[in-house]
């Protein structure tokens, strides 16, 4: 299996591969893919969730507990469950972030498409979310996962960013040209 962009060279990224090849070969990567779809929402929305990954003071095993009650509490699969487990007992909870991130560009490889990171100022729909994949399969020409996130900073528009290439079309971006434009 080819890894673009050097997925396996970092130790998140042996994990990811790792779990994907499981999820992948037990034929559940689509649940697997949302497990950890709501591990990162978990992560973005509980503050105490984030402590228990990136705390050092936290003992192994009280890590893999409270990560044990989590998964339960988040209706995660069993694959995912056992994965989270494995890193609490490896102190690599801190990584579940790349984790995560490798993990999506390897199943939107597998399926064929191209993953893109998109920030916007607010919140998009659903509609906006489908109009999106759209416009970026036509300049891209491959169907296109999308990694969506708010950054409140932008005040509009999107910036976008697929491999090396970044889209940026964001009001604070435009400000900052005209700005720097003023000045001489």
């Amino acid at each position: 299996m080819e890894n673009s962009g050097g997925i396996q060279a970092s130790l998140s990224g042996r994990y990811a591969t790792a779990l994907f090849e499981l999820a992948r070969d037990s034929k559940t990567l689509a649940t697997v893919e949302a497990s950890l779809g709501t591990v990162r929402d978990a992560l973005a929305e509980s503050v105490d969730f984030k402590a228990l990954t990136t705390s050092p003071l936290i003992a192994r095993k009280d890590a893999a507990k409270s990560v044990a009650a989590v998964a339960k509490l988040l209706e995660l699969d069993a694959t995912t469950a056992s994965f989270l487990g494995v890193l609490a007992e490896n102190r690599r909870l801190a990584q579940l972030p790349a984790i995560i991130k490798s993990f999506r560009a390897l199943a939107a490889n597998f399926r064929g498409e191209t993953s893109a990171e998109v920030v916007s100022a607010h919140p998009l729909t659903a509609a906006q979310v489908t109009e999106l994949k759209q416009q970026l399969r036509t300049r891209i020409g491959r169907d296109v996962s999308v990694d969506l996130a708010v950054d409140p900073s932008l005040l509009g528009g999107l910036v976008v960013k697929i491999g090396s290439q970044m889209i940026d079309s964001s009001i604070k971006t435009r400000l900052n040209t005209l700005a720097h434009a003023m000045k001489g």
